[in-house]
């Protein structure tokens, strides 16, 4: 069943950054129902497998709280290899009755890696060592690019600046900010 525009959840950037050997991990605090906000400190990052990994969610909060779910049960099997236990939940994610109606994506990052992964199976792994979701995500992407390009700034401080300015663009995207490092 597709929700109804006006009842629609739309929240969130979350924006993850690798660089020199760190990664951080990022969202704002928004949560809108239709075109209200509804919240405005919603936490939308979580530390897994001991503090080695920061996962960030976007879509229902629900949905992606039984996916973050899922994928920590995934990481315990697999020994805390990240790139399997994401395979694995994708694939799950995809081929499951119940996990294939979740609608949400979710944003991994390790020192060593950052993965997207989708519910429609995609595990993507950036080049740039930059991932972002949600409905700030592609301009705190673009933000993130330009000062990985131009700057010298540690991650968590890209993953900042790039928040700031997806959320004086989006309107779904707040200035309440948290960010993570591992």
């Amino acid at each position: 069943m597709k929700h109804s525009e006006e009842s629609r959840i739309r929240s969130t950037t979350v924006i993850g950054v690798l660089r020199d050997g760190k990664a951080a991990l990022g969202s704002d605090g928004q949560m809108t129902l239709g075109n209200t906000v509804v919240k405005h400190s919603t936490r939308k990052i979580r530390s897994l497998y001991q503090g080695r990994l920061l996962a960030g969610f976007a879509g229902a909060t629900a949905d992606a709280l039984t996916l973050l779910d899922r994928f920590e049960e995934k990481l315990e099997a697999y020994n805390g290899k990240l790139e399997r236990a994401a395979v694995e939940l994708a694939r799950d994610w995809r081929t499951d009755k119940y996990l294939r109606r979740l609608e949400a994506m979710l944003a991994i990052v390790s020192s060593e890696k950052a993965l997207i992964i989708s519910g429609t199976g995609d595990v993507i792994e950036p080049e740039d060592g930059i991932v972002a979701i949600g409905s700030g995500s592609m301009y705190a992407l673009a933000a993130a690019r330009a000062l990985m390009k131009h700057t010298g700034l540690h991650a968590g401080e890209i993953v900042q600046e790039s928040l700031r300015t997806a959320a004086d663009i989006c309107i779904y995207t707040n200035d309440h900010i948290v960010v993570e490092e591992v």
